[in-house]
């Protein structure tokens, strides 16, 4: 029952292919997949700017344009130095591979933990933010925000477990959709204004004084405007999701990426126009109001224009599950998380990672009922911290690679290293209440990651074969049977532990309320097996398993000062059908469990399998 739900949802399993390229992405489905976070922040980047600085004077707004250009600046640094990236770790893992290789393992850490956090921060923010653009579109769907932002986040995990080619396949439509009727409307946009139908209604001329304006304003507002470039490094950590040549693929995708990016955040079509933030409704949505107009052909390309930015900002998330399952493959390839993130699923995706990001999004999302302002600066201080630690990572690359010549290459590094430290240091001057969780939240990840690490070590250190190990000889083989009552699985274990063992015993509990069926089963054992011993231990407490453990301790002792192995034989019966199980307790999983911590003890299982 359990695998055809599973088919179901899920979809039978795929082979692994020898070629690679099952499964894998070529350039417009990794273009849907990876970059809806990116694109999406179109939607509120632009806007928090304009917020910030209206909060002072609406002739303050001008300066959104500046901002912008060094928005751009940004943008462009992050490019170039994360097509680095790709070219030189093409293993994927982006800022995390960069900083441990060319900093140190423990910042590599700092980045690797910021990055999974904000990844999960991504979908819980994306999620919520979709679900309000629904919400906004159906009022009478308000009251169901959170459940709405849950279902969002089981559909993508779905989309995700069913493996790359299928999930991108689902999100190229949203995406596509999104970055056509935002090109159109652009364009629409600056052909109105070049033919003087767009009139000029700014609300203050370039260069305009503005009374009272601080440079701590501006600040505030170019970092606001800084989150639109969250997602930019999701290409870089999902290189091996790209079909071959792989760096160039992804290159190119990251690209066109930044390159849409760029153009859709570089539109000053609400500057000319003088929208101001209005309670209810997104600047975006006025500037599409204001540039359709109010003709048929308007209000439907403005109702297209709506639904396909609710549908990016639903479908944002995607980028999470596309970078967070590869991001905890290399982790756990360096022994930093659970070798867990390394298996592939049936249909060859990571989906340990995909079920681990999943779960902490929906967890974030009940804490803070659906409502993720709060989570924003988080959002933001979580991704420009492995972008500072990256720069500063490809800076030592190149002068590891290039010695005295490496300032051309690094170059925009060095640029991109100063942008984000800068934006780092202002959240941490100006935003520290808000942001002061992310501290404690990466220092225990850090610690986690580092306990993994020196577990695996001893590990591995534990299990290394060495010259001179010593090999140890046994005289013979003990076998414990438990037996709980006399049937053909008990009488089947019995003959089998004949079969291995040079001594044979079984043992039994017995309780004060089963102590007349137990002299039964005492007899009854006594009739099949007379040269078999059985112990019979007598017990205040229905606890079964503590007497067990304590006989077997007590056997072990005895049989190791004849050197001899204990081996443990827990029978069992099968059940006819899968679903059967529930309806039977699983008392010998409880022992073989309780009994497996038990050095010197083997723990076997004998199965008797019914036929009806």
């Amino acid at each position: 029952m359990f695998r055809k739900l599973k088919y179901t949802f899920i979809g039978r399993p795929l082979k692994s292919l020898t070629n690679g390229e099952g499964g894998l992405l070529g350039k417009m489905q990794a273009l849907a997949m990876l970059s809806s976070d990116a694109l999406s922040s179109i939607a509120y980047g632009p806007e928090q700017v304009i917020l910030v600085l209206v909060s002072l004077s609406p002739l303050a707004i001008w300066w959104s344009l500046p901002i912008g250009i060094f928005v751009l600046l940004l943008l462009a640094s992050l490019t170039i130095s994360y097509r680095q990236i790709i070219h030189a770790y093409p293993q994927g893992g982006g800022a995390y591979m960069v900083t441990r290789e060319n900093l140190s393992p423990e910042l590599g850490l700092i980045a690797g933990g910021s990055l999974l956090v904000d990844y999960m921060l991504t979908v819980a923010v994306s999620v919520a933010s979709g679900a309000d653009a629904i919400t906004a579109a159906i009022p009478a769907l308000h009251p169901y925000n959170l459940h709405i932002s849950i279902f969002l986040v089981c559909l993508l995990m779905l989309l995700n477990l069913r493996g790359l080619k299928e999930s991108a396949s689902s999100l190229m439509i949203p995406v596509y959709l999104f970055i056509f009727s935002t090109v159109f409307l652009l364009l629409y946009g600056f052909f109105q204004l070049f033919t003087g139908s767009l009139n000029y209604q700014a609300t203050s001329t370039i260069g305009q004084t503005v009374p009272s304006l601080s440079i701590v304003l501006l600040l505030r507002a170019f970092t606001s405007g800084s989150a639109s470039l969250t997602g930019v490094e999701a290409i870089s950590n999902a290189v091996p999701f790209f079909k071959t040549p792989k760096e160039k693929n992804a290159a190119q995708t990251l690209t066109i990426m930044s390159l849409i990016l760029g153009f859709l955040f570089a539109g000053f079509l609400n500057y000319w126009m003088g929208i101001t933030p209005q309670h209810g409704e997104t600047i975006l949505s006025q500037m599409a109001k204001g540039i359709l107009g109010d003709s048929f052909f308007g209000h439907a390309s403005y109702y297209l224009f709506q639904f396909s930015t609710a549908l990016i900002l639903a479908v944002a998330a995607n980028t999470g599950f596309s970078a967070f399952p590869m991001l905890s493959y290399n982790m756990a390839k360096n022994k930093y998380m659970p070798h867990l993130f390394m298996e592939k699923g049936d249909r060859l995706g990571y989906s340990n990672g995909i079920l681990t990001l999943a779960f902490g999004a929906m967890i974030l999302l009940l804490i803070f009922n659906g409502n993720t302002e709060r989570l924003i600066p988080l959002y933001t201080i979580g991704v420009f911290v492995p972008f500072a630690l990256s720069q500063t990572g490809m800076i030592r690359h190149w002068k590891k690679e290039k010695g005295a010549n490496f300032l051309k290459s690094a170059f925009a590094n060095i640029l991109g290293a100063i942008i984000c430290y800068a934006i780092v240091l202002i959240l941490l001057l100006f935003r520290l209440g808000d942001i002061w969780p992310f501290f404690p939240i990466i220092l225990v990840l850090t610690f986690l990651f580092l306990s993994i690490h020196n577990h695996y070590q001893k590990v591995a250190k534990q299990l290394r074969l060495y010259e001179g190990i010593e090999k140890r000889t046994y005289d013979g083989n003990l076998v414990l049977v438990l037996v709980g009552n006399v049937t053909r699985v008990s009488i089947g274990a019995i003959n089998y532990a004949q079969s291995i063992g040079d001594e044979v015993l079984a043992m039994h509990i017995s309780t004060k309320e089963t102590a007349e069926k137990d002299q039964e089963i005492l007899q009854e054992f006594a009739d099949y097996f007379p040269n078999i011993t059985l112990k019979n231990i007598n017990t205040s407490y229905r606890d079964i398993i503590t007497p067990s453990v304590k006989y077997v301790k007590r056997i072990a002792q005895e049989a190791k000062q004849k050197n001899y192995t204990v081996t443990v034989l827990v029978p069992q019966f099968i059940p006819n059908k899968p679903w059967q199980n529930i309806l039977h307790n699983q008392m010998s999983l409880k022992l073989k469990y309780a009994l497996r911590w038990h050095e010197d003890v083997v723990v076997a299982s004998y199965s008797y399998h019914l036929k009806e």
